[in-house]
């Protein structure tokens, strides 16, 4: 395959010898070389991979880890996260970054409570309907708690197939619905090899195929891989994103919230003032924080948690 600067319909009209060509070896690889990961395991249940999906969300794994531990020892199910206050999850997020997250999961607990008697439901239309849920966790959850045939396109997933197949370096910013197409013609069509796929194509992402520096030489299908046969060109097209953190309102409402996650009782307006210097930004991302529910402004000036 050439290299383009999108995934292109043809990329999406894989044969059936050309995927097989891919599964196996991937997934091979993958059964030697998983993670061992808590959620992964045969006992965690459906509950654990819905928390781990809302926490990996732009979270690396080292970071993840002990903050899924601390959550599951104290809200094993999901009726057990409902009945407690929206600011406890906000709370026990910590510094996983991105704390609306926290709150669409307790929405998400408290749908599950309140219409599905306590079970995450295995319907992947179901799984859609709750609050927080988008089409990346309906299909993952359903895909790795339950073994199910779903595309479910993360980052690595999609960067891999972008350079596997493509020939291209990294994928479009955000999905495209060509690389939806492509990834359902990957699809293996038993759903027990689809699931084991969808977990092998993205864990190859996040130790092999990494954006930055790609180890071509433990690649499972380096030797039928476009972007490597095409000589590895150069990213082409619009700039890729980078994160920034320091001096940006999202740095300021992390140091907000971590003044709030700490204090027992509200906390006075001084305190939040204290933690920032500039006072239009501070203001600016406090007002933020009540508007995305993270944060509940009381009378007397001061802050908490939301509690209902």
């Amino acid at each position: 395959m050439t290299a383009t600067s999108e995934i292109t319909p043809s990329a999406s009209n894989a044969t059936a010898a050309a995927t097989a060509a891919l599964h196996t070896p991937v997934i091979a690889w993958f059964d030697a070389n998983a993670r061992d990961l808590p959620w992964r395991r045969p006992e965690a249940g459906a509950w654990a991979v819905m928390v781990s999906e809302f926490m990996l969300q732009q979270t690396p794994v080292s970071r993840v880890l002990p903050v899924y531990e601390q959550w599951m020892e104290r809200w094993p199910s999901p009726a057990d996260l409902a009945a407690d206050s929206p600011g406890e999850a906000v709370r026990a997020w910590g510094r996983l970054g991105y704390p609306r997250r926290a709150l669409r999961l307790h929405g998400a607990a408290v749908a599950i409570r309140d219409r599905h008697n306590g079970d995450v439901p295995s319907d992947h239309g179901q799984l859609l309907a709750l609050p927080g849920i988008g089409e990346y966790t309906a299909a993952a959850v359903a895909s790795f708690a339950y073994g199910q045939r779903h595309a479910v396109l993360d980052t690595n997933v999609r960067r891999v197939f972008a350079r596997a197949v493509t020939g291209i370096q990294y994928p479009p910013n955000a999905t495209t619905a060509a690389e939806r197409r492509l990834a359902r013609s990957l699809l293996p069509e038993q759903e027990a090899r689809a699931a084991r796929w969808a977990a092998a194509s993205m864990e190859l992402g996040a130790l092999v195929c990494t954006a930055k520096s790609p180890d071509c030489g433990a690649c499972p299908v380096s030797q039928q891989c476009a972007w490597r046969l095409a000589g590895k060109p150069a990213h082409v097209g619009p700039p890729r994103r980078g994160q920034t953190y320091a001096g940006t309102d999202r740095q300021v409402r992390g140091k907000l919230l971590a003044v709030l996650r700490e204090a027992a009782e509200p906390v006075p307006q001084a305190a939040l003032d204290a933690v920032w210097h500039e006072p239009v930004q501070r203001a600016r991302a406090l007002d933020g924080l009540v508007a995305d529910g993270l944060v509940e402004p009381l009378e007397n000036g001061v802050y908490r948690l939301p509690v209902g």
